[in-house]
């Protein structure tokens, strides 16, 4: 049995596009989000840069840069590191930090389109959410 040429091509065309997918920079991939969630200044200080209000480290710099995307794309070009950081983060601030959550909903997601899906996440791992 062989396989017709056009089959090839697109299969072959199809493994490229897999491939080509482009991913965030993985050089943050090794920070503690937890000493960053531990400490409130350090935490503060992301928080403030992510939403235009203080100075950036270069992390946090990557991280405004690219944070719009990720949460619209469900993470999409993370790496399983980023993916596993950011459920981490998104729930200690919907559980610990609703102010913070609030704020960055607000700048980020103005219409509430992905807030609602991270937050049944949280739900469904036992985190009591409050009403705003």
């Amino acid at each position: 049995m062989t396989v017709p040429k056009m089959s090839i091509v697109i299969i072959c065309w199809f493994l490229a596009s897999v491939i080509a997918v482009e991913k965030y920079t993985d050089k943050y991939d090794n920070i503690n989000m937890q000493e960053i969630l531990d400490n409130r200044r350090l935490l503060l200080a992301y928080a403030n840069c992510i939403l235009d209000k203080g100075k950036c480290s270069p992390e946090g710099k990557e991280l405004r840069e690219h944070i719009q995307d990720a949460l619209e794309t469900g993470c999409k070009k993370c790496t399983e590191a980023q993916v596993n950081g950011a459920t981490v983060v998104i729930e200690h601030l919907i559980k610990n930090e609703r102010d913070i959550w609030k704020q960055l909903t607000d700048k980020y997601d103005p219409k509430g389109s992905w807030r609602k899906k991270y937050e049944d996440r949280a739900r469904e791992k036992g985190i009591v959410i409050p009403k705003d």
